[in-house]
């Protein structure tokens, strides 16, 4: 139960900050959005880090960098996805992605779910198909590019995720300090070298800064939750970020929650039940 709560309060900061990220992207170019948000992140973990400690032992510091090149590397594809589009249909998969592998690299490791798992989790997948699609998919489709590139990213984001889950359990928030530097790096090198394409306009400072804690927030309460429980499930739980951004989206923007977002939502409550009593 405790690991279901974290993993839930993850996807919630997940949701929070894409929405806010994303507001952020609009007013200017995303590179300069993130180059706010990265350090801002960062400096949450290393003030984290005289209360919750920190190892870096050669497996934190190999599991942690690898989480923060598929970190840097889920971000380029995510938003390259979402900039070839459509969202509506490519959302959806690069969620689903991000969500199955951590379940299939948890069953292999010998994580057993109960008869209750068995049928919540398969509803939570549907789920995060569900909340993150938007209206008209039907009405699109997507280049073999696009969606090549939908599976990518969602690959980079549940590597991302079991990398972290990988690195030792006593290692503290080394593997969040670790990998959100590399991550961070890896970025900052990116913007430098295309510095005469990002444009003049100002990112908004505050939204991405925040957008930065709460991307930290989320990645500490997932460690915590895989730490204490089943990867299958808590990557699942996890996945249900959209949810989190249609919320805000509704609450902030005033956009409306569709049918089939409404219906997904549903799921995800029923499949949350059906997994607490795992």
């Amino acid at each position: 139960m405790i690991a279901l709560l974290l993993a839930l309060g993850s996807s919630l900061a997940y949701g929070c900050a894409d929405f806010l990220g994303g507001l952020g992207a609009r007013k200017a170019h995303v590179l300069r959005t993130v180059m706010i948000a990265a350090p801002a992140s960062l400096t949450v973990e290393l003030l984290l880090w005289p209360f919750l400690g920190a190892s870096f032992a050669p497996a934190t510091l190999a599991w942690g960098a690898a989480s923060g090149v598929a970190s840097a590397a889920a971000f380029a594809l995510l938003y390259r996805t979402l900039a070839i589009g459509p969202m509506n249909v490519l959302s959806p998969l690069t969620a689903l992605a991000s969500a199955t592998l951590p379940v299939g690299v948890g069953l292999l490791q010998g994580e057993h779910l109960g008869p209750a798992g068995l049928i919540g989790l398969p509803l939570a997948l549907a789920a995060v198909v569900q909340v993150s699609a938007g209206h008209g998919a039907k009405s699109a489709r997507p280049s073999r590019t696009a969606l090549l590139l939908a599976f990518g990213a969602g690959a980079a984001i549940a590597l991302q995720l079991i990398f972290l889950h990988q690195a030792p359990s006593d290692s503290g928030v080394g593997p969040l300090v670790v990998g959100r530097a590399v991550s961070s790096a890896v970025t900052l090198a990116a913007a430098g070298l295309m510095y005469r394409r990002l444009g003049p306009q100002k990112p908004a400072y505050a939204m991405a800064a925040t957008a930065g804690v709460l991307d930290s927030v989320a990645n500490l309460l997932f460690l915590l939750a895989a730490r204490s429980g089943d990867l299958a499930v808590v990557a699942v739980i996890t996945a249900l970020y959209p949810a989190g951004t249609v919320l805000f989206a509704r609450s902030v923007l005033a956009e409306r929650i569709h049918r089939g977002q409404l219906i997904g939502l549903g799921t995800a409550a029923v499949a949350v039940s059906l997994l607490a009593l795992t």
